[in-house]
């Protein structure tokens, strides 16, 4: 096995119906693309763009759930871009990757138009500390511009009525707000909490472009068992694990 062999894991999503290629150190894909997955609201023949798509686990996932898609992913470091391409082949998913970045997609790219885009835009500010596994600090914090830009990108390449889907931290719900005013409509925020009764800590967020429609705040999703973790064994709820395990679309 070759060193950069050795430095990937094959990790399987949706209980082994995807498998995925991904650096065993630096940013790795865990329950947040899944949840993203399963909150596109994509239907058969649609076409589906996933905005920093990583080593494709949203994509895949969605891909899993919905067939005949056209899927296409942006994606800014070239190791990740590589993997995403390697996961849809050996996945059997026609995801086309393109290499750039959302603040200036390729021209390749610029030219399309979709049903559906799907964003994990980063997680921390431009003034956060800094990882110390640059491909990790990449994925995870966000430029100057902020989230704005992320939604800004979606939206110019969704068609008119095009759903934009997110997920993100619960705290950066107002910047999402703000960025959408006046661009999309028909809102729906699904609140994530880790346990029942605590806080929800992120959010799926669905929007269509040039939509007009009230503000939907739906139920809190709890995702695990229980006041605390417990011993090793993992304590998904089952409403979550319907959707982690499963492919079960999000309840929106």
């Amino acid at each position: 096995m070759s060193e950069a062999e050795a430095a990937l894991s094959c990790d399987a999503l949706l209980g082994g119906r995807v498998r995925l290629w991904q650096p065993r150190r630096g940013y790795r894909a865990a329950t947040d693309p899944v949840f993203l997955a399963a909150a596109c609201p994509a239907r058969p023949g649609e076409r589906v763009l996933d905005l920093g798509c990583g080593a494709g686990a949203a994509a895949l996932c969605l891909a899993a759930r919905v067939p005949a898609l056209a899927l296409h992913g942006l994606e800014l470091q070239p190791d990740y871009a590589a993997l995403a391409r390697r996961n849809a082949l050996e996945n059997g998913a026609g995801l086309v990757v393109h290499e750039g970045d959302v603040a200036a997609p390729p021209p390749a790219l610029r030219a399309e138009s979709f049903d559906h885009v799907i964003a994990n835009p980063p997680y921390f500010a431009a003034t956060d500390a800094p990882s110390p596994a640059p491909d990790r600090d990449a994925a995870r914090r966000e430029g100057a511009e902020g989230v704005g830009l992320w939604i800004d990108a979606g939206l110019r390449r969704l068609r008119q009525g095009g759903a934009l889907t997110l997920i993100h931290r619960a705290e950066r719900l107002d910047a999402i707000l703000v960025a959408l005013e006046g661009r999309a409509g028909a809102i729906e925020v699904l609140p994530l909490c880790p346990r029942a009764g605590r806080p929800a800590g992120r959010v799926l967020l669905r929007a269509r472009k040039d939509r007009r429609g009230p503000l939907r705040l739906l139920w809190p999703f709890v995702i695990h068992e229980g006041a605390a973790h417990a011993g090793d064994a993992p304590d998904f709820t089952e409403a979550a694990l319907a959707m982690l395990r499963d492919g079960a679309p999000a309840p929106f």
